[in-house]
């Protein structure tokens, strides 16, 4: 038999460059091949068309499939279908071979049909031509069939001849619609770039011929497109699809409107690895410990502070050099500006993004191999224009149901990227937002803190938010009177997530009102709650002329209660660490009134790791800011020696040496008849009252 090409250029859209011969259970006889031939072929020609203007394209390979099926049916009816068919070998082995051609065509099909259409467009060239590639290898195979040996009435000889004829006539040049519509495509990415809003007519020219009509399949459209990115599929046409991803979210907002909220129950989380993830994770969105708390992006390059939390060295590097002198995520002061690398978590993300097709390495200028899209020109003004349009429209005086979709819009649009917060607080979104946040739509309330938190992350909009009228106000109207836990929660962590800026950290803290609901969420949330809240409470904590208001809104009574939830506890004993700290001999004898010593000890025999730890660092500030009531109660406390001993023994570097000082403090009290110095050791680089990272 003649060889067949294999020059087919099926490596360009990345599908397999051979494919497994049938099962030998569906081969065994002619009879048998046939019927697999004849399915094949209808599966073929029932294929969907992926998008409209493709739609010549791929009606040609529909017809030539139905022609074959004719030709195997015909075959298969000379023996009522039952008995086995017996063909000359020439014909049993070409009809083998095109098997594998058939094989091929509905692989590729299958591809197209996964792919998104703005790619299809882009490949449109590489495309036509594997589809000529394999209608070359069809008619090369019908070319050799012998008719003659089979058994076929003229008709059928005529259709297959007439196949044949269609095959060698196929040429693999590109539709000119096809053609036109892609020098569109690229002909709007350039003006996006030079800074020129496309019209309307056009974007909607250009949806319609890729059949996206609604916000649903524009949705469909950019989450392949960004998986596709992901995958690297091609250097060329990259930047292209970056910009494209800008282009059609900006095009749905323009011809759709705000898309639908999603039925959820995420909440933007800024802190406590519990990130804003409304309707994102549903084909394999980034894990949360996976994050950077300062960006909530990918961490490419983490490291641990001194405070024992995890960042990403670019964010926290940023950070310090702003003048913080303290851990993002927890408030507490940093010892030292020492970053360690998290070579174990690295790992885990360098193979989660190997396994989900997400670019990890760094290229020498230290930026992903593939970017999502940070220094796309296109993608960026498309950005802008999409958050300028948006906000243009919540201004109008919405109704309820429209101002959600709007602002569901916004938040998903904050999610990612500090270039999108900026063009969103740019565009004037700050003031436009607050009033929802006293919204009796609990959606509503919820996307509007929500993206306001989102917003937050990036540092300018923290003073666009403190400078708003009412904003703190309006912060405490939801914890006090919002809907649901969530909005209530993301209300504490944008308080967080201000108050890491000192001076605004003094104006939340000086706020009656704004400690008070902190307290009640302590008090009355569930373990998210509490833990958002406390985190809340710890960083205004790191003001000292705080702390006397904290403690009389009764922080230290409600961070002892929530010692009860074993969720809460790790959060508990940080804010009893971070008020001894830097509360003083007033704040430590209300903790021994309160009987705090029995229940750190508690969390430091059954708490977890970093519970442990906390409550660790806590009795250690205790012990050194007590006169030594303290230091009697932990070492009278059955079985003391054993905990610290396990603790110094499996517990986290932090927790040993936490351990290891609390073990000393007491051997010297012991030693000394109760008259030691306590402030003597200072070997782990703690000082009485200051330093101490928790």
């Amino acid at each position: 038999m003649a060889e067949i090409s294999a020059s087919s250029s099926f490596s360009s859209l990345q599908l397999p460059t051979s494919f497994p011969p049938p099962l030998a259970s569906e081969t065994r006889c002619d009879n048998d091949l046939l019927r697999y031939l004849l399915r094949l072929s209808h599966e073929i020609s029932l294929f969907d068309v992926p998008c409209p203007i493709l739609g010549r394209l791929f009606s040609s390979i529909a017809r030539k499939s139905k022609l074959l099926a004719i030709l195997f049916d015909e075959l298969l009816q000379q023996d009522n279908y039952t008995a086995a068919v017996e063909l000359p070998r020439p014909a049993s082995l070409c009809f083998r071979e095109i098997l594998v051609v058939l094989q091929r065509f509905k692989a590729l099909l299958t591809d197209c049909s996964s792919r998104s259409r703005m790619r299809l467009i882009l490949y449109s060239d590489t495309l036509a031509n594997d589809f000529h590639m394999l209608a070359l290898d069809l008619s090369t195979l019908l070319n050799i069939l012998p008719l003659s040996d089979l058994r076929l009435s003229d008709d059928v000889r005529d259709l297959v001849d007439l196949l044949h004829s269609q095959c060698c006539r196929a040429r693999s040049t590109v539709d000119p619609d096809v053609s036109n519509l892609r020098r569109e495509i690229l002909s709007i990415i350039h003006e996006i770039e030079c800074e020129i809003v496309p019209e309307r007519s056009r974007l909607a020219a250009i949806l319609h011929n890729l059949g996206l009509d609604d916000t649903q399949s524009c949705r469909r459209e950019v989450e392949c497109l960004e998986r596709e990115i992901g995958e690297r599929v091609s250097e060329k046409w990259t930047a292209a699809m970056i910009s494209l991803v800008g282009v059609v979210q900006y095009a749905k907002c323009v011809l759709y409107g705000a898309s639908t909220p999603r039925s959820d129950s995420s909440a933007g989380k800024l802190f406590f690895a519990s990130y804003d993830s409304a309707g994102g994770s549903q084909n394999g969105g980034t894990p949360p410990d996976f994050r950077c708390p300062i960006s909530l992006d990918l961490m490419r390059d983490p490291v641990v502070v001194a405070s024992g939390q995890t960042f990403d060295r670019e964010s926290i590097t940023h950070w310090i050099r702003s003048g913080h002198a303290t851990c993002p995520s927890t408030g507490q002061a940093l010892r030292h500006t020492n970053l360690i690398p998290n070579r174990a978590l690295k790992n885990l993300i360098s193979r989660w993004c190997r396994e989900q097709n997400v670019p990890f390495a760094l290229s020498a200028a230290g930026e992903p191999a593939v970017s999502g899209g940070i220094e796309n020109k296109a993608a960026l003004e498309a950005a802008r224009m999409t958050a300028a349009f948006l906000v243009q429209k919540l201004s109008t005086s919405p109704s309820t149901e429209a101002a959600n979709r709007i602002v569901h819009e916004l938040r998903q649009l904050a999610k990612t990227q500090s270039e999108n917060r900026a063009f969103i607080a740019e565009a004037g979104a700050v003031p436009l937002l607050l009033p929802f946040l006293c919204s009796n739509d609990s959606t509503l309330q919820l996307n509007a803190v929500t993206t306001l938190l989102n917003l937050s992350i990036f540092e300018p909009n923290k003073r666009r938010i403190m400078r708003a009228d009412g904003s703190i106000d309006a912060v405490i109207h939801v914890m006090s009177n919002g809907e649901a836990w969530q909005a209530k929660e993301n209300a504490a962590t944008l308080l967080l997530s201000l108050s890491s800026m000192h001076s605004y950290r003094r104006r939340i803290g000086e706020n009656h009102s704004a400690v008070a609901e902190l307290v009640k969420l302590v008090r009355n949330g569930p373990a998210s709650t509490k833990n958002d809240a406390m985190a809340a409470i710890l960083s205004l904590a790191g003001d000292r002329k705080i702390v006397p208001l904290l403690v009389e809104k009764g922080v230290l009574e409600a961070a002892l209660d929530a010692f009860a939830i074993e969720e809460a506890a790790e959060a508990a004993a940080a804010v009893i660490a971070g008020m001894a700290k830097r509360g003083g001999t007033v704040v430590v004898e209300k903790l021994e009134m309160e009987g705090a010593v029995s229940k750190l000890v508690g969390v430091l025999r059954r708490g977890t790791d970093s519970a442990r730890d906390n409550a660790a660092a806590a009795l250690v500030v205790l012990c050194r800011q007590s006169g030594g009531g303290v230091v009697a109660e932990v070492a009278s406390m059955p079985g003391i020696e054993k905990v610290i001993r396990e603790l110094m023994g499996f517990g986290t570097e932090r927790g040993r040496r936490k351990a290891a000082t609390l073990g000393r403090i007491c051997r010297r009290w012991v030693a000394g008849g109760g008259g030691e110095d306590l402030n003597g050791d200072h070997g782990d680089g703690i000082r009485p009252g200051g330093g101490d990272g928790l």
